[in-house]
């Protein structure tokens, strides 16, 4: 068996979750570090870890919420191994954080080492500020939320 695991695609997961306002508007958080400026409380899963455990953690060390509501699917983003980028495929588990009140929006408490700030735009807003690689992702998982389905996104 383990020779035959030497032989199949490696991969890394991340986890995040997907706030919006009480007006609808998605919250994100800007990267202090990353070429994407703009991404929702989540990281890269750590060993022994799942999907749900990822985005939970990363949102509390992110932004100090505490997330309690229950798993709920929006998306996943499957991303090609990138070289000597990054090289393994990339593998994403988008969950549905619900609506933030304004209070709990002000209570956000960032980890200066990852976000210097966060902002609340309309999806419409986002497109002008965003990549169009990581606008793309956006609109899909907003789009998933609304209909109450579940995404399934590609990128090179």
């Amino acid at each position: 068996m383990v020779e035959y695991v030497k032989t199949i695609a490696r991969a890394t997961s991340y986890a995040c979750l997907y706030f919006t306002d009480t007006a609808g508007r998605p919250v994100q958080l800007r990267a202090s570090y990353a070429t994407e400026a703009w991404q929702w409380p989540g990281g890269n899963m750590d060993p022994g870890e799942t999907p749900w455990q990822c985005a939970v953690r990363e949102c509390l060390e992110e932004t100090g919420i505490a997330f309690g509501g229950e798993p709920k699917l929006l998306g996943t983003h499957f991303i090609r191994h990138r070289g000597e980028e990054w090289p393994a495929n990339h593998i994403g588990f988008i969950f549905d954080g619900g609506t933030l009140t304004d209070e709990q929006i002000g209570g956000i408490v960032l980890d200066p080492a990852e976000h210097t700030g966060f902002r609340l735009h309309t999806v419409a807003e986002w497109e002008a500020i965003m990549t169009p690689r990581n606008f793309a992702r956006l609109k899909e998982i907003d789009a998933a939320r609304r209909a109450g389905t579940v995404a399934y996104m590609e990128t090179s």
